[in-house]
């Protein structure tokens, strides 16, 4: 008997004696950035100030291609300030040109700490177009400047 197939004998017998059967981890693509350029899926950006006329860059959409079951965020700092706090929020953007709100939260990451929010389900009935990442400066001028890293994966 071959090692592959005394490895295989093993699995199955494992799972026999557990008593469930093996079930497959999902596969995972990242999303490209809308405006992206195609040869990255992660994008890197700075908190900057409010405007009064024209856009900020606080955020970020992510094109879906294809049916996902459910989508993953990914958010690392890149530089940090101890005392300030960062509005970061995820929403998920229907072809009915409804959206739903993932998450919302205050965080204060140290300098290469990553925090992934999710994995959140598809919404039955509704086709999701676009994953949308909004990292702000809120009222906290100590805020501004901060440098940051987001990508988003869609899962089946």
């Amino acid at each position: 008997m071959s090692l592959t197939h005394l490895a295989a004998a093993g699995f199955a017998l494992g799972a026999a004696l557990w008593g469930g059967n093996a079930v497959a981890a999902p596969t995972c693509t990242f999303l490209q950035p809308v405006g992206g350029n195609g040869s990255s899926p992660i994008v890197s950006k700075s908190v900057g100030r409010g405007k009064l006329i024209g856009k900020t860059n606080w955020n970020t959409d992510f094109f879906i291609t294809q049916p996902y079951t459910s989508f993953k965020f990914f958010f690392t700092a890149n530089s940090s300030d101890a005392q300030a706090q960062y509005p970061v929020e995820g929403n998920m953007k229907f072809s009915d040109g409804s959206s739903l709100q993932m998450f919302n939260t205050l965080m204060n990451p140290p300098m290469g700490t990553g925090k992934m929010f999710g994995p959140f389900a598809s919404v039955p009935g509704k086709q999701a177009t676009q994953m949308n990442f909004k990292v702000g400066a809120s009222n906290d001028p100590a805020a501004l400047g901060f440098s940051y890293r987001i990508s988003v994966q869609g899962c089946r």
